[in-house]
């Protein structure tokens, strides 16, 4: 066989492959009746098709808690869902995602991922108003409906045939819709004409199948190979610290190998910094350890694979280190404080933190440039 011969063999069964995998997560049709389904829901009940019966027009929305393009229209649905459950629309969450095929670099931009539980507390922050439904555990409804970003609609008639499939409307910032799709498409089937554009193409983030769970675990293996390290802080360290000159938000967290709670909340905030790493954001790690006790911190930061920034109390007059940072701090550890650039308190805790709440300060407080209006939707509720 000559080599043309064979990079073209080659060629056509990457293409049947990639084809297979388009196949396998291939989207319904318009037209095609509505495939089934039976899925918990965050209210405690299963959920199913045949529930919704006596709606005249279902439309069903696959969306997620991760995705900061899903988490911009969740105002927009609950207003779609005000303004048409009157008509005879009903309007049905479910969330596709595999949760463990999310990484937590994929998590810049959320407070929780999308496990069930995620969902139930997604819910209740952002007050929905629609039945909110789990597809992560199986799949087995994406699959047969075939989103292919969060969030893709799918409208049905009385007769469940799909007569809308794609996007609400045609931007993510709120501010620059000039075609109302979803809407348009409703108005459509209520006043019984044919929905001019039934289709169109859907803008988010991908979903995600469970074939990615691979990539997790990878991101993990390399997450736990980063180097760990310490630098003993002076009383000018702290003094900077809390100044934060940088151009960072900065978390700072004071622990210490003996406390409970410290250990306790520490995995929350490594997990936070991985997170939020690739933003303008930092988390620093403060040890009120003595220091000739630097080999039992060291050990215990590389048992939480610590790789945030470290820092330990470079003298053994902890009050006076205490003060550096902050003259008002005469209690113990932990004692958290979210920094803005130049120094501004947005956030601050003596004892254990609600990770939740700290997370949502955070991301209400992180710049953001690169998708504007994101941080409005974590300061306003």
């Amino acid at each position: 066989m000559s080599r043309c011969s064979a990079f073209v063999l080659l060629s056509l069964a990457a293409a049947a492959l990639a084809c297979g995998e388009e196949d396998t997560h291939r989207t319904l049709a318009i037209g095609s009746p509505a495939p089934n389904f039976s899925l918990p829901g965050i209210d405690g009940r299963t959920h199913q098709l045949s529930e919704y019966s006596s709606s005249p027009i279902l439309a069903i929305v696959f969306t997620c808690n991760h995705c900061p393009t899903a988490q911009l229209y969740e105002g927009r649905i609950k207003k779609l869902v005000s303004d048409y459950s009157g008509k005879g629309v009903t309007f049905v969450a479910i969330q596709p995602n595999a949760a463990d095929a999310v990484r937590l670099n994929e998590l810049g931009y959320t407070d929780v991922g999308d496990t069930f539980e995620d969902m139930q507390l997604r819910a209740a922050y952002r007050q929905f108003n629609f039945p909110y439904l789990n597809d992560g555990e199986t799949q087995a409804v994406a699959e047969a409906y075939g989103p292919k970003a969060t969030p893709h609609v799918f409208v049905f008639d009385a007769e469940r045939k799909l007569r809308y499939e794609g996007r609400i409307d045609n931007s993510q910032r709120e501010s620059l819709v000039k075609i109302q799709d979803l809407r348009n498409a409703l108005d459509a089937m209520l006043a019984g004409k044919p929905v001019a554009v039934p289709h169109t193409p859907v803008f988010g983030c991908s979903t995600k199948w469970r074939s990615k769970h691979a990539s997790q675990v990878e991101e993990m293996k390399k997450i736990e190979a980063e180097s760990v390290t310490i630098t003993a802080a002076s009383i000018d360290d702290l003094r900077k610290l809390r100044a934060n000159a940088t151009d960072k938000v900065v978390l700072v967290n004071f622990w210490a190998t003996w406390c409970g709670p410290c250990i306790s909340e520490f995995p929350a905030l490594e997990t936070t910094f991985r997170m939020y790493r690739g933003r303008d954001f930092n988390l620093v790690t403060v040890a009120t350890n003595l220091p000739d006790e630097r080999a039992g911190v060291i050990k215990a930061l590389e048992k939480q694979h610590a790789s945030s920034t470290n820092l330990q109390f470079a003298s053994e007059d902890t009050y006076a280190m205490q003060a550096a940072f902050d003259a008002k701090w005469e209690a113990g550890v932990p004692y958290t404080v979210l920094l803005a650039p130049g120094g501004k308190v947005l956030y601050q805790k003596q004892g254990e933190v609600d990770i939740l709440e700290l997370r949502r300060v955070i991301l209400g407080n992180l710049p953001d440039p690169d998708y504007l209006g994101h941080r409005a939707y974590w300061a306003a509720r």
